[in-house]
């Protein structure tokens, strides 16, 4: 299996963004304690890579825009550890800033681009790539690589956490008076986008990627109880893939607007996240708390208007 992971991410050439395990993978180990530690997977999200397995599994999805104005996934997983994630693809340096809200995360990505990789194994973090957990990963069959590299979570912690791990920032209850109904909201990435379409029968927004409904590869449907659009500065990082175009870096410390929705309604907010080991809180457009609908929470980082 470890010529086998090592041949699917050097074969890739310019299929790939060039990020990828760069040293020998380690032999064959046991999960390591992590106790309190949410697992955090960089997923494939190009239409090459879907269906994803996993996906509705996680608590939360953070979505992201990459090189090329494409997107990316982060899902994060602290109350079930679903058998298998991914496609895995690689991390960029905007993660390490959004994974600093969590104590000691375990960080799911199939590489990064080498001037990365230092930064990455100084973070505050596990790093659990093929270089350091080859035994965790296994190629699909039924797709090309880099589009086919999957975890077991189980390799790499021993059980889910708990909700306790999700230090996030996020409160759930009540929604807040007011809102606006709301039976669908796009977001825009360049190249990419995302649609959600509030479903009452499921109680969540029924997700499409680029046109196309979103299904995992066990065949369900993910429906978040509660989306996000919270509105960032996306600026260009030091980073940038084998083409030459730019990384983004999707700043999430600081404060902006935001759009929370959720029970079929679409209400204004703002986010605050004041520094880097702080979750980020939002508040309702009359100044209370903004609560979350319990379940899976999508978050969309949508570029804010100068």
């Amino acid at each position: 299996m470890t010529a086998s992971l090592t041949a699917g991410c050097t074969r890739h050439g310019q299929t790939d963004d060039a990020r990828a395990p760069h040293r020998t993978p380690s032999p064959t180990r046991t999960a390591a304690s992590a106790d309190g530690s949410v697992l955090a997977v960089k997923i494939d999200n190009v239409p090459a890579a879907r269906p994803q397995t996993g996906l509705d599994a996680a608590d939360v999805v953070y979505a992201e825009q990459v090189e090329g104005g494409l997107s990316r996934l982060m899902a994060v997983y602290a109350t079930t550890l679903p058998a298998a994630v991914g496609p895995v693809r690689s991390a960029r340096e905007s993660d390490l800033e959004l994974l600093r809200q969590f104590h000691e995360p375990t960080l799911a990505f199939s590489g990064a681009q080498s001037k990365l990789l230092p930064l990455i194994h100084q973070a505050p973090l596990r790093a659990e790539s093929p270089d350091e957990a080859a035994d965790a990963y296994y190629r699909g069959t039924d797709r090309a690589a880099p589009h086919n590299l999957y975890l077991h979570p189980d390799r790499v912690l021993p059980s889910a956490p708990g909700k306790a791990a999700l230090t996030t920032g996020f409160r759930y209850g009540p929604a807040p008076s007011g809102g606006t109904p709301e039976a669908s909201r796009t977001v825009r990435y360049p190249s990419a986008r995302f649609a959600f379409t509030w479903s009452a029968r499921r109680g969540g927004w029924l997700v499409a990627m680029d046109g196309t409904p979103t299904v995992t590869t066990e065949g369900d449907r993910p429906a978040p109880a509660t989306v996000v659009v919270q509105y960032v500065k996306i600026r260009s990082s030091r980073y940038h893939d084998a083409l030459g175009n730019p990384t983004p870096f999707t700043e999430t410390v600081g404060s902006g607007k935001a759009e929370v929705l959720r029970d079929g309604r679409s209400f204004d907010a703002t986010w605050s996240r004041p520094g880097a080991t702080d979750g980020t809180a939002f508040t309702a457009a009359d100044g209370s708390p903004m609560n979350f609908a319990a379940g899976q929470v999508w978050v969309v980082f949508a570029p804010a208007s100068s």
